[in-house]
């Protein structure tokens, strides 16, 4: 019988687990298991009221006890859970290259084995004996870390502070187990301000166990958790992956598996748009449908398994040919090189031409419909604009969350969205088309309350809570200066290229772009920031793991072309 706990004074064991279903988070290493543990680690004693590792160090080393007891400590000392023999520390912070989240206290003196942080990610990881057992358990590990050590982080903001809603985004999109207080509606927030000696006016606010951040930036939060571009040991690799959505992990995956070195950077945070969508039902193997975000975070984690770094906030603000190698300039100022690059940095969407709009972005109007939106509108009346796939599934999401949903559309939703969430949308009693009309004006205060919607011959006002945009695709192209594009800003690639969008580079190669490669050498571009993709979610894994072979074909013809030493 599985006994658990929440909540309890310093000390008190929060989480007991001893159910077969806590087997794949808490699992016990096999004899065959720690055969191999003993050939990478070394055995050492350890002794009651150790500390092996806190959230002050910058890095940590895989344990796995022998003998004795471990405890995993939260905020205020508070006991997560203990691990017996045959029992391993960790959790996913140590794949991705995070510092620690919680502490780790010898309850019972006894003897571990201590494997590297590099050689577990070089070794452990992949060796079949351990890492499907391993990774399973930190994935599991981390879904209970979301709840049980939210404290670990604490973030106070305002639902209506762009700020504030940019930084608990990045915390939840990056699965940072964190706990939101809402200085608009928590009691007593004015006394936590006074307490920790800060004041409204330095909202939003990141604790973290190393200390506080007034008025804090994704990039700042990411700094402190060790999860930036500046912590890499190593600025140069074979391919460098800007983007980090499902065409960028594809290509992460791929890259990384076949032995490169392997960076990929997004400027946001990983999953691009594929992450906001709240569920997926047209990708291959996935009867049931899969959130956006589940999809990704598992293969990122799948990405990093084989070696891959992954850092955000890391936007690229400019490229350089340097002695053969693509330099990308981050926006820290950081500079990492790559014999090869690819641009998976996707599309986003297009604002509404409406008066007005900005006041009411992240206060009524959002770009995406995850659990984070949904929770702020829950039965509350919201409008979906836009006919494609994204926000046929938003819709049928919000609906189902209990609201009453108004999508507005140009067209027919049979000429732009797939056929069975068009099924989906006529049947659902909660879901109302107003198609061939637009959005016109936004009304309320200091929050978004009622839509004007205007037809070839009626104009309606709908009161509603939210308005989620899903209209058109903007190329996030910007930040590549000099490369060939179409008329609407996506790149350009091997047969669309004509010889007159070559440049002198190309005549000493002697060769025409490979596929998917661009008008420059080494620079190749994937998924929705390409002229001519197909803009699915399948569509952009598979250029993104076909692209690889070409950047495999470019490095070979490089390595050949490069003079004897």
């Amino acid at each position: 019988m599985a006994r658990r706990r929440r909540g309890g004074r310093p000390g008190t064991v929060l989480v007991v687990t001893d159910q077969p279903a806590d087997a794949v988070a808490f699992p016990e290493l096999d004899d065959e298991q720690l055969a191999v543990v003993f050939e990478l680690g070394e055995r050492r004693q350890v002794h009651a009221g150790e500390v092996l590792f806190s959230p002050s160090d910058d890095h940590y080393d895989w344990v796995v006890i022998l003998s004795g007891s471990v405890e995993v400590l939260g905020p205020n000392d508070q006991v997560i859970t203990r691990h017996g023999a045959r029992r391993f520390l960790g959790e996913v912070s140590l794949v991705t290259r995070q510092r620690p989240y919680l502490s780790t206290r010898v309850a019972e003196s006894g003897e571990v084995v201590v494997v590297p942080a590099e050689v577990f990610r070089t070794k452990v990881l992949s060796d079949a004996r351990l890492s499907d057992t391993v990774l399973e358990a930190f994935l599991a590990r981390r879904a209970v870390l979301m709840t049980t050590a939210a404290d670990t982080l604490k973030i106070i903001g305002s639902d209506y502070n762009p700020a504030s809603m940019a930084l608990r985004e990045y915390a939840a999109r990056n699965r940072l187990p964190h706990h939101w207080i809402d200085a608009d509606t928590q009691p007593d927030v004015a006394a936590l301000l006074e307490h920790l000696g800060v004041t409204a006016a330095d909202l939003p606010i990141a604790i973290t166990q190393r200390g506080l951040l007034k008025r804090a930036t994704p990039g700042e939060l990411a700094f402190q958790l060790g999860m930036t571009a500046d912590a890499l040991p190593d600025r140069c690799f074979d391919v460098i992956v800007v983007g980090a959505g499902p065409a960028g992990l594809a290509a992460s995956v791929y890259a990384a598996s076949e032995g490169l070195r392997t960076l990929t950077v997004d400027a946001v945070s990983v999953g691009g748009q594929a992450a906001t969508s709240s569920r997926i039902e047209n990708y291959l193997g996935f009867p049931t449908g899969i959130s956006g975000q589940d999809l990704t975070t598992r293969a990122s984690i799948q990405a990093q398994k084989f070696g891959a770094v992954i850092t955000s906030p890391c936007a690229v603000t400019s490229l350089d040919d340097i002695a053969g190698h693509v330099v990308a300039t981050l926006s820290d100022a950081t500079q990492v090189a790559g014999r090869a690059l690819v641009a998976a940095t996707g599309a986003h969407y297009r604002r509404l031409p409406v008066d007005g709009l900005a006041r009411y972005e992240m206060a009524g109007v959002y770009y995406a419909a995850t659990e984070l939106e949904a929770r702020r509108c829950t039965g509350e009346p919201i409008i979906v604009v836009g006919g494609g796939n994204s926000a046929g599934q938003a819709a049928m999401y919000l609906a189902e969350s209990g609201s009453s949903v108004h999508v507005v559309v140009r067209r027919p939703l049979v000429a732009t969205m797939s056929r069975y969430l068009v099924d989906r949308i006529d049947s659902h009693p909660r879901v109302h088309v107003h198609d061939g009309s637009t959005v016109t004006a936004l009304h309320g205060e200091p929050t978004l309350q009622r839509v004007t919607v205007s037809g070839a011959d009626k104009q309606l006002d709908i009161d509603c809570t939210a308005l989620f945009s899903f209209i058109g695709a903007e190329p996030n192209s910007a930040w590549l200066g000099g490369v060939a594009v179409d008329e609407h800003g996506f790149v350009l690639t091997d047969r669309s290229l004509d010889r007159a969008l070559l440049g002198d580079a190309w005549c000493a190669m002697r060769r025409r772009p490979l596929p998917y490669e661009t008008s420059l050498p080494g620079l190749f571009a994937v998924g929705d920031l390409r002229s001519g993709s197909t803009k699915r979610v399948a569509a952009a894994v598979g250029e993104g793991s076909a692209a690889i072979r070409s950047v495999h074909e470019h490095l070979a013809l490089t390595a050949d072309a490069s003079p004897p030493a």
